[in-house]
């Protein structure tokens, strides 16, 4: 299932983890001096103007971040003449009074820019080693495709947080001009408006490439695992069902782990993104009802939640692999009875026929039964989980604590790291229909040789193809 399409996929899957950890660590503890070293940003973003560096036309956009004078220092008359040593700046702190700025709050600001330039630069380091290490056939796919997808996933998610961002200050800009009527300038009110469309329409053209591309990374995934069946197919064509695992679970195993796998690494990307934004957010929240005042509430509440859904949905839901590998038995003689009948007239007679579509008919109502009391609990626990943030909020909100736009930050940052901690409980039937395709191809592969190496791209077509 693996081994045919990744080179050496526990080592593979392996090394992604300890470098994605390796990486990330160096950026937390060295980024600064890494930066200085390789970022690009510098040429593309503006500098952050120190507090003496202030242009001129932010100097009141920038009075605010002045520090304080200090405790019994003179006062000054501040129509009078500077001194000497201040009324002559020096020429470094001129061109960079020329070429700062007090906040850069564009889209892709230098911050950003490093950001991705880094997970970038990292990604290619990671590609290029195992381009000399042990690269496969479905290379370009395998490594370079999952990738690709890596970022691609990083990228929605970088988005999800600036939309969190945009939505804080544009929501206090319309509570004020509901509030306050005529208090807010177009000039004020469409840059937001301009910004978000500026942002979310060119993603609308990165999204339909990207199923584009997810649609050609499956479908070579299971040609990977179709060739490397068919090398076999003399030993295994005997099997139970050894048509129907070559034909159609090959396609569902790789569809299914593909999205998956994104949804996954998605979650996991969310929680690094916006648990340090909902760890700040809580700053905000006054106190929790029944439980009065907490550091960083709204991450607790997200993980309670979240793991109270997760071992429910596991519990009540325990008995559906085993039923779904059961229900696929059933179909398969069905279909493989159906398929002698068509050559042989002595095969698929009414009396057999029925017997074994008793089989399918009971097993589906065997299903019915448990996933009725399985859905009645994920529909409950995911329609309930919906509404904590507005229970969670509900003292601030009472006590006016809290603006408009910090709420729907806080829904917004909140529904996503719930969402990342309730991964198993929202996915489980995907789960549950991936065990038993696993169970079953894990059943057809015991029948090849442990021995036998991935077939060989040349035998089965261009992998570029």
């Amino acid at each position: 299932m693996f081994r045919s399409f990744f080179p050496v996929p526990k080592i593979f899957f392996g090394s992604a983890v300890v470098w994605m950890l390796l990486t990330t660590l160096l950026y937390q503890l060295a980024g600064d001096p890494v930066r200085s070293v390789i970022s690009i940003d510098r040429f593309l973003a503006p500098a952050i103007c120190a507090p003496a560096e202030v242009p001129a036309d932010q100097a009141t956009v920038a009075d605010d971040a002045l520090p304080a004078p200090t405790a019994g220092a003179a006062t000054t008359n501040p129509n009078a003449p500077a001194s000497t040593e201040s009324a002559a700046p020096t020429a470094a702190a001129t061109t960079a009074v020329a070429n700062c700025v007090v906040e850069d709050t564009n889209f892709l600001n230098g911050g950003r820019i490093w950001e991705y330039w880094y997970i970038f630069l990292s990604t290619v380091v990671f590609c290029a080693f195992w381009y000399f290490y042990k690269r496969n056939e479905w290379y370009w796919w395998s490594v370079v495709g999952s990738a690709a997808l890596y970022l691609a996933t990083y990228s929605q998610v970088q988005l999800s947080a600036f939309i969190n961002d945009w939505q804080g200050n544009f929501f206090d800009v319309l509570q004020r001009a509901l509030g306050e009527p005529g208090s807010v300038s177009p000039a004020e009110f469409y840059p937001y408006v301009v910004t978000l469309f500026a942002v979310l329409l060119p993603n609308i053209i990165f999204l339909v490439l990207l199923a584009f591309f997810n649609s050609h990374y499956v479908f070579r995934w299971r040609k990977a695992m179709t060739s490397y069946y068919m090398q076999s197919w003399q030993a295994v064509r005997s099997t139970e069902g050894a048509a129907q695992r070559v034909q159609e679970d090959t396609m569902r195993f790789a569809s299914i782990v593909e999205d998956l796998g994104t949804s996954f690494l998605d979650s996991l990307l969310t929680l690094v993104v916006f648990l340090p934004i909902l760890w700040g957010l809580s700053t905000h929240i006054t106190e929790l009802p029944f439980f009065g005042a907490i550091p960083g509430s709204l991450v607790w509440i997200a993980l309670v939640v979240a793991a109270f859904g997760t071992a429910l949905l596991w519990i009540v839901g325990i008995r559906l692999p085993g039923l779904n590998f059961e229900n696929q038995k059933v179909e398969a003689a069905l279909r493989k009875e159906l398929v002698y009948g068509e050559d042989d007239p002595e095969r698929a007679s009414p009396a057999s026929f029925r017997e074994l579509f008793a089989n399918v008919q009971k097993n589906y109502y065997r299903l019915y039964f448990h996933y009725t009391y399985f859905n009645l609990a994920r529909y409950a626990y995911l329609q309930v989980a919906g509404y904590v943030p507005l229970l969670t909020l509900s003292p601030s909100i009472l006590a006016g604590t809290i603006t408009l736009g910090i709420y729907q930050q806080v829904q917004q940052a909140f529904g996503q790291v719930a969402s990342s901690f309730q991964f198993f409980a929202r996915a489980w039937t995907t789960i549950v229909e991936l065990q038993s395709i696993y169970l079953r191809l894990h059943r057809f592969e015991a029948f090849i040789p442990r021995d036998q190496e991935p077939i060989k791209e040349s035998l089965s077509g261009a992998a570029s193809v």
